[in-house]
């Protein structure tokens, strides 16, 4: 059902104003709406009010933000934080903001210097260690080559897939430099090849010019290790290396010790600021006068006391709540916020498959966790397949406490399971007709029907279809309540009209298969008449299409027989494979397989087709939906004290 909602009114001194804000904002009871919207035209005693600091807010979060990045996330020390919390929190907005620079400055200099040193660091060892590879590889090919003056040495990379271009490089090389180079080459790794070159300086341009065109990789060796024998340079590398990994260490442990001393405080400044740009942004929904502040929203009518002894125990008599008379209009703006009983809750998940009812529309979720878990049982129809469900929706829920949507998905399994237990009793089935055969049970002989499903084919169609007249009539009923509650006259005879068709069809199904007396036809029939002219009244041409389409719903609930037929069938196969099968392990395996199929199938068909039952059968009788949901400003956390 749809908590009634009270429209209020908060009015309080000005001075006052940061801290009611805080208040409510920590109450986590009212959805706001925009005082000025209500303010008569040519108003001049109540402003809207203009938001402060929320630029330098926003600014001190992102730095500190960035600090958070550079300094190593410590494991949450919530007593810490909670004490930092607390105390900022108290501070006025002006004093958070001044505690915030004072932080940040030194602070984040510190860490940005020591983060920018351990990035460059962090380059120096990538470079050195590529360097070191490079040389460690081709040191080999050093006593190969001439040792000569003017000489120039380069070294290159080439993957191993266009190893051919060192057979294009070789003669191009060779009439660049008049045949005065040498060229030698080795296996770098798995992907490419290292080879070093070495060549007279004077044709140093031309020689880069040409391996530049061909796309060639080039490595130049650093000056500090250019002039030098190749283990030299590659015994300097490595010491330069491990001396940078030391002082990348050293900072990291430095930034490590920042982050031990600041972060439980510039988490729980972070938090306060946070929210307190929350309740800046909620600002241009308040008004003010030269001496008042004032707030105005909707509060769920179970909160109301909530809040007011919030107000009251921060500021005593200075803040006033007072509820409002909300004309028709404003509460065709009122925000839906669901409260059903615990049974009922799980199925709010599939209303979010839709748009929020609007506040005057009965809420479906009940009905819909009367009816959804009925489909469900009837389709299923199974003992084994409904304890197996019961089981995994009891693994979801515990698993997965934290996700609501999957909390809620389990609710809906657990609940459904039932039916589908009892429905396997009525129907005899345990996998199938495993228990049958078993002689653990057989269907259940009712009303003269022996409901084994394979057999009782026409008297479930009955069934299912009866179910479905229930459920139609019941979401015309509802149509005419909700067209009632909003003085909507047409709609009111529209669905009046619907659910007169549908008894005067039952009337004349009930004369023609001689349950009811003769004498009841022509009246049934003046009573569609009747009904028909209602509907195209309230309708028009869309109103007289209703009237079939209303048949044809009706009719649609013969899938419930249909889909479980198909489940059945599904599970006789698996036993009939599994018992054909001469090797035993083999044929249950077979029979394991198929059932495992069915149970998934009998999870999700059901599901989607008893939502379909309720999304376009059921709802399309009264539903509108667009209705605004309950977004309370704030976190329910308790006020802090003033």
């Amino acid at each position: 059902m749809i908590q009634k909602m009270k429209s209020v009114l908060v009015a309080g001194p000005k001075k006052d104003f940061n801290q009611i804000v805080d208040v409510l904002y920590h109450t986590g009871t009212l959805h706001l709406e925009d005082v000025n919207e209500y303010l008569p035209p040519g108003n001049t005693t109540v402003r809207k009010l203009e938001p402060e600091h929320q630029s330098e807010i926003s600014a001190l979060l992102a730095k500190i933000d960035g600090i958070l990045l550079l300094i190593p996330k410590k494991p949450e020390d919530t007593e810490k934080e909670g004490r930092f919390y607390d105390e900022i929190h108290r501070m006025t907005t002006p004093g958070v903001i001044e505690r915030a620079n004072h932080l940040i400055g030194d602070l984040g200099e510190t860490t940005r210097d020591l983060s920018l040193k351990r990035e460059e660091l962090e380059i120096t060892i990538i470079g050195l260690g590529r360097y070191e590879k490079i040389i460690d590889k081709i040191q080999p090919l050093e006593q190969q080559l001439p040792i000569l003056q003017g000489f120039e040495v380069t070294v290159l990379i080439v993957l191993k897939e266009f190893s051919d271009v060192l057979d294009i490089i070789r003669p191009m090389l060779s009439e660049i430099t008049n045949n005065q180079f040498e060229l030698i080459s080795a296996e770098l790794d798995e992907e490419s090849i290292a080879a070093i070159t070495v060549f007279n300086k004077k044709y140093s341009e031309q020689v880069h010019n040409f391996l530049f065109s061909k796309n060639i990789n080039e490595v130049r060796i650093p000056a500090d290790y250019a002039n030098m024998p190749l283990e030299k340079a590659l015994l300097l590398i490595d010491t330069h290396r491990r001396n940078a990994i030391a002082e990348r260490d050293e900072i990291t442990e430095k930034l490590s010790l920042v982050s031990s001393e600041w972060y439980p405080e510039l988490s729980g400044l972070r938090k306060v600021l946070a929210e307190r740009e929350e309740e800046i942004r909620a600002y241009m929904n308040f008004g003010e006068t030269d001496y008042t502040v004032i707030i105005r929203g909707w509060i769920p009518g179970k909160l109301i006391s909530k809040t007011k002894n919030a107000l009251e125990e921060s500021f005593g008599d200075r803040v006033v709540m007072t509820e409002t008379n909300a004309t028709e209009k404003m509460m065709e703006r009122a925000p839906i916020f669901y409260d059903n009983p615990g049974w009922a809750r799980p199925f709010e998940f599939f209303m979010q498959l839709a748009s929020p009812p609007k506040y005057y529309e009965i809420d479906p979720s009940p009905i819909m966790a009367i009816f959804f878990p009925l489909f469900f049982g009837i389709i299923v129809g199974d003992i084994g397949y409904g304890i197996l469900i019961l089981l995994f929706g009891l693994i979801l829920r515990y698993r997965f406490k934290a996700v609501k949507w999957l909390h809620q998905i389990s609710g809906v399994l657990i609940i459904s399971a039932f039916p589908a237990i009892f429905f396997g009793y009525l129907f005899g089935e345990f996998f199938g007709n495993l228990g049958e055969m078993m002689g653990w049970l057989e269907p259940v002989t009712l009303f003269g029907v022996t409901w084994n499903r394979m057999e009782a084919i026409v008297p479930l169609l009955i069934v299912t279809i009866a179910i479905g007249v229930i459920h139609v009539v019941l979401g015309l009923v509802i149509g005419i309540v909700n067209g009632i509650t909003r003085k909507k006259r047409k709609h009111v005879c529209e669905k009046c009209g619907l659910l007169g068709i549908v008894i005067g069809l039952l009337v004349l199904l009930g004369v023609i298969i001689e349950m009811l007396p003769s004498y009841l036809l022509i009246p049934a029939f003046v009573f569609i008449g009747i009904a028909t002219i209602l509907v195209i009244y309230g309708g028009g041409t869309l109103g007289a299409i209703e009237i079939m389409s209303t048949v044809g719903n009706i009719l649609s609930y013969a899938r419930l027989m249909a889909i479980g037929m198909a489940s059945v069938i599904l599970a006789l196969v698996a036993n009939a494979l599994g018992g054909a099968i001469g090797i035993v392990l083999v044929g249950v395996l077979i029979a394991v397989l198929l059932h495992a199929l069915n149970l998934i199938l009998a999870m999700f068909s059901p599901t989607i087709h008893s939502v379909r039952l309720h999304v376009v059968e059921f709802f399309s009788k009264f539903y509108e939906g667009g209705g605004i949901p309950y977004g309370p400003f704030g976190t329910a956390q308790p006020p802090v004290k003033k």
